[in-house]
């Protein structure tokens, strides 16, 4: 095998497309690029979501509802995971970094306890919302509900 008698494997190149050569080629006149219009001109680029003119699917579809900045959002966490989480790794006080290191909460949420589930052991429980039969729960089983 020589360098010099090297060449690619049958079929994988083509032959460039030389266009605007004449009428005997059929590539020229218009060189492939169909009659007039933006898209025969050079430095054509179309636009994102352009049409041709036609009204967009962006436009032709109406808006609705809107995003509300100052909204809040919490983390729900209901009393049966607080009292998997008491069994299983033997917790009295809950709080955001007993959450977080067990992976059931990510670093920037605010928790919100819930009432899904009992509650049987007395729970020190911190979270920054309860709603209001969470809190009665934690406090009927002996525990205390603190807001952060």
């Amino acid at each position: 095998m020589k360098l010099s008698a090297l060449k690619p494997a049958a079929g994988s190149t083509k032959t460039r497309k030389r266009v605007g050569r004449g009428q005997g080629s059929g590539l020229g006149a218009t060189s492939a690029r169909g009659h007039k219009g933006a898209q025969s001109r050079s430095g054509y680029s179309r636009k994102r979501g352009f049409e041709g003119g036609q009204m967009p699917l962006q436009r032709r579809v109406p808006k609705f509802g809107f995003k509300n900045i100052n909204r809040v959002e919490y983390k729900a966490i209901n009393l049966d995971t607080l009292q998997s989480l008491a069994d299983t790794h033997n917790l009295k006080v809950i709080d955001f970094n007993a959450l977080y290191s067990h992976g059931l909460v990510s670093k920037k949420d605010l928790v919100k306890i819930l009432n899904r589930g009992t509650v049987t052991s007395a729970l020190e429980v911190h979270a920054k919302g309860f709603s209001s039969s969470a809190k009665a729960a934690i406090e009927a089983a002996g525990g205390q509900a603190i807001v952060d």
